[in-house]
């Protein structure tokens, strides 16, 4: 990579991580997408993919340390737990507030892609980041930048319950304070169909509790729970303020 400004990356280590790097190639191929490889075939050789392979496997490592070190609760639960944290949205939106999406090397055409693919290169970069760190600082450093990141974010994920599967919370829930199962309606449905946006809300006993959308119905589904309960829990919270 010799050749190529590395001062912004070295900039991003120094202010956000902590640290610089003494291989800031690491850095610059963490925020390489492949697509860029492909546009610049004669000058870049190198892109994420390996690094996310290996940030995938610490961090996975990093949150299962965390979870069996400060909590009791059972393998099923755990695995639960984890699976929230580690999710592409969960990942995604660390990625998003460390901001390093001006730094990250892709294709035209990916930086004018949809949403839903933006969240994923940006999970994708923040796995292979952890990889970087992992190779340049070592696990203790890789597990400190789990922790303030994702581990961290463990006591909303509880406090929202979102670690559970939506769509079967908030069928307790409705019954348990409605005596009513949720119905779910597609509200609009739009885009070519290899990019389809479902909107999709979700009714109990006829009233709308909650809208969601995804690039499926499942996915909208989902998120329109998600709305649903959070409907259910601010009516709680304020029954006991």
């Amino acid at each position: 990579m010799s050749g190529m400004p590395t001062a912004p990356y070295q900039d991003f280590a120094r202010t956000v991580l902590g640290f610089e790097f003494k291989d800031i190639d690491l850095l610059v191929t963490a925020l390489t997408h492949r697509s860029y490889v492909n546009e610049h075939k004669k000058s870049v050789s190198a892109h994420n993919e390996r690094l996310e392979f290996l940030g995938d496997a610490v961090l996975e490592l990093a949150v299962t340390d965390f979870l069996f070190a400060n909590y009791t609760e059972p393998e099923g639960t755990l695995t639960s737990w984890r699976a929230a944290l580690v999710r592409t949205e969960s990942i995604g939106e660390a990625g998003d507030k460390l901001g390093y999406e001006p730094l990250l090397r892709m294709s035209k055409g990916e930086r004018q892609g949809s949403e839903r693919a933006r969240q994923q290169i940006l999970a994708n970069a923040f796995e292979a980041v952890i990889g970087a760190i992992y190779l340049e600082r070592g696990y203790g450093d890789a597990e400190d930048f789990i922790k303030k990141h994702i581990t961290s974010k463990l006591d909303d994920i509880l406090k929202e319950g979102s670690w559970r599967d939506p769509k079967s919370h908030l069928q307790e829930v409705s019954q348990r304070i409605d005596g009513a199962t949720p119905q779910y309606k597609v509200l609009e449905e739009v885009g070519p169909d290899h990019d389809k946006v479902f909107t999709l809300g979700v009714y109990v006993a006829g009233t709308l509790k909650g809208k969601g959308t995804g690039h499926s119905k499942q996915m909208a589904q989902q998120k329109a729970a998600r709305s649903a309960l959070k409907k259910y829990q601010s009516a709680e919270d304020s029954l006991t303020d």
